[in-house]
Order: C-alpha cells, then sequence, then structure tokens
C-alpha cells in the first residue's frame, strides 16, 4: 500500500512538473508573438484599429474593425503564426449599423440568388433571422459549399454584428441521393408546379435526410401546396413526407 501511494506521489510530481515546464515554455514566446502579431496586424489598413495581447502562447485580440469578415480575417492572420497555441477573439464590429428589418431583407435577398443554376440548388434550405445585428443562419444544405458560401455573403455585408451558424450538413447517403431526384422529378414534372422550375431563386425546395423528406419555400395557393405534398408522398422509397410550403 505505501508503495503504491509513494508511486502515486511520485507520478503526480511529476505530471505537475510537466505541466510548469510546459507553460514555462509557452509563455517564454509571448513576447516574439506580440511583436510578430502586432506587424501582422499593422500591415493590414482594415485591422489598424485591432490591438493584441499574449498569454502563454495565447493572442488576445480587441479592438474595432468594420465588418464581421474583417474580424474573422484577424484571427485567421494570427493563428497561422509560429508558437500561437490559441486565439480569443473579442473584436467588436463596429462598421454601420442597419435596422434588423432592412438588414434581413438584404441578406435574404443575396442569398436568395446565392449559387443559382448549381445543381443542389433545389435541395438547400436556409433560413435567417436578425435581432441587434447579430444574424443568425439555419437550416440544412446538401454539403458544404453552399453553407461556406451562405456564412461569407452574410460576413461581407455591412451592418453585420456577429453570425450565428445553425446551418446543418446533410449526412452523405446515395439512398437520399436518390429520393431527392425522384422527387424534384415528380414535382417538377407536374403539369400545375413545373413554373417553380422556371424560377431558380424560388424553387420548392427539397430537403433528405434519412430517407425523410420535407418541403420548404413558397407557393401561389393551398392547391399548388397540397399537389407538391401529394407528389412527393408518391415516391418510392421516402418514410415520410412533411410539407412546409408557405403560401404566399
Amino acid at each position: 500500500m505505501k508503495k503504491q501511494s509513494k508511486a502515486f506521489v511520485l507520478t503526480l510530481a511529476s505530471l505537475v512538473l510537466l505541466s510548469m515546464t510546459a507553460m514555462a515554455t509557452t509563455g517564454r514566446y509571448d513576447q516574439q508573438i506580440q511583436q510578430t502579431v502586432s506587424h501582422k496586424l499593422h500591415d493590414a489598413k482594415q485591422l489598424q484599429s485591432v490591438n493584441s495581447s499574449v498569454e502563454d502562447g495565447i493572442v488576445i485580440l480587441t479592438g474595432t474593425v468594420g465588418l464581421y469578415q474583417e474580424k474573422l480575417d484577424a484571427a485567421k492572420k494570427v493563428k497561422k503564426l509560429a508558437n500561437v497555441t490559441g486565439v480569443r477573439n473579442d473584436i467588436t464590429v463596429a462598421g454601420e449599423t442597419v435596422p434588423d428589418d432592412q438588414l434581413q431583407q438584404k441578406l435574404a435577398k443575396k442569398l436568395a440568388y446565392d449559387r443559382v443554376g448549381y445543381y443542389d440548388n433545389t435541395f438547400n434550405y436556409l433560413a435567417l433571422s436578425v435581432k441587434d445585428g447579430v444574424v443568425t443562419l439555419s437550416g440544412d444544405t446538401l454539403w458544404d459549399p453552399p453553407k461556406d458560401s451562405a456564412l461569407a455573403i452574410v460576413a461581407r455585408t455591412p451592418g453585420v454584428k456577429d453570425v450565428v451558424n445553425d446551418i446543418t450538413v446533410l449526412p452523405v447517403s446515395s439512398f437520399d441521393d436518390s429520393i431527392r431526384v425522384r422527387t424534384a422529378r415528380a414535382i417538377y414534372r407536374d403539369s400545375v408546379l413545373g413554373r417553380y422550375a422556371i424560377d431558380p431563386v424560388h424553387p420548392i425546395r427539397i430537403v433528405v435526410e434519412n430517407g425523410h423528406v420535407t418541403l420548404y419555400g413558397t407557393v401561389e395557393s393551398a392547391m399548388d401546396k397540397t399537389i407538391a405534398g401529394i407528389r412527393a408522398s408518391s415516391v418510392p422509397g421516402a418514410f415520410s413526407v412533411e410539407n412546409k410550403l408557405v403560401v404566399d
């Protein structure tokens, strides 16, 4: 028992010593990191009002920028530097202030026209809300590019103070892919619903996850909504269909 206790004490002491050594090793680069970070930030015109401090290899960024994208860019520049172990981004976006409703309308229009003509356009659904300049993006995308593109659009828009990313990238599934294609054919080949395929900005959006189909978008009448639900429900292999189409 005494041998076990002694071994435990020795192990604990070793861990403490290693931890202290690691902290001391990390901290010794702080001054060098601080100088490099300062040069990097001041070389970029849009980051002139950004300040930094370093503690045990972690860089703390403060100050102001004009766009949310510039806040992200500052952190990216710093993360690439040697001996930097982490970045705490406390930069404030102090650009122009845009009323929430105006900002939401502007972003909704930009996102609607994003990736028009791409294969995945019909199979992605994005929603947004704005509160005090903080934009929350939600929804589902077929893969990363549409999600990344939407986030980039929001980050570069004046008036955006912060971004909450609640977008889900759907799991890769050949089974779901086949349901997507067959559901799109069933809906867009319908004589009543075919006109929605002509409008690339406002298609009936088809989201499929693990065999479950959800329809999003805006249609012109309750009849169109009902027909779309019927057509989607007729697709073999789909486990369920949830019709969330909105009648304008």
